[in-house]
């Protein structure tokens, strides 16, 4: 985004303010404006404040990537209401919340919520992350239709593209069986999306799978 020379906000949670110093470093672009925010997103409270401290400091938010996410291993037959709760919070209700502000503004602008090839299958091990994604899926539509013409919302579901935490590049390389060019995908491959999605003002209500074609093999997540 800044290379394309849009000012960008960058929300945290967890990392270090040294770490977040670190990355906006080496994004930075002569002449664009980088801003950090932390915030727990897992009280929706927090949400609501978030965007209200953005909109004082800042102004008008044009473009909106709900990309925040929890990533743990859950079964469905033994998956806690509290760990259903926190992960539906952050994963789905935050996004919807977020958008809801974007709304608000009556102002052009543009959505792009990332998903997961996951949703067009069924992950044995992650249930709780699998029907965060499967609800905030299913919003895309909705809100494309319910905030247009303000508001553009599509998504992008990526397939195997990075290792999730505590996992290295062998993890991907097990994996890339799973799509239809045995191999993984690249960050580049998701920022090209996620740019045509903001360059393209005639497409709204469309979720582009950016995973090899692995939502057409049907396999099961273990």
């Amino acid at each position: 985004m800044a290379q394309n020379h849009v000012n960008v906000i960058v929300h945290y949670c967890f990392s270090s303010d040294d770490d977040v110093e670190e990355a906006l470093t080496d994004i930075k672009v002569p002449g664009v404006e980088i801003w950090k925010f932390k915030s727990d997103f897992s009280n929706i409270d927090n949400v609501d404040i978030f965007f209200e401290e953005i909109r004082n400091m800042i102004g008008t938010v044009d473009i909106l990537i709900n990309n925040a996410s929890i990533f743990s291993s859950s079964k469905l037959s033994t998956l806690s209401i509290k760990e259903l709760s926190n992960t539906l919070t952050v994963n789905s209700i935050a996004p919807f919340r977020l958008s809801q502000h974007m709304a608000k503004q009556k102002h052009d602008g543009c959505i792009i919520n990332i998903l997961d090839s996951r949703v067009k299958r069924y992950d044995l091990g992650h249930a709780a992350y699998q029907i965060s994604k499967n609800m905030l899926y299913h919003m895309t539509e909705m809100m494309a239709v319910e905030f247009a013409p303000q508001l553009r919302v599509n998504g992008i579901a990526p397939g195997i593209i990075l290792p999730p935490d505590g996992k290295d590049e062998s993890y991907i390389r097990k994996l890339s069986h799973r799509n239809l060019f045995n191999r993984s995908g690249k960050q580049s491959e998701i920022t090209d999306a996620v740019l045509f999605l903001l360059t393209n003002t005639f497409v709204t209500g469309e979720v582009l799978f950016i995973d090899g074609g692995q939502n057409l093999k049907g396999e099961l997540y273990e």
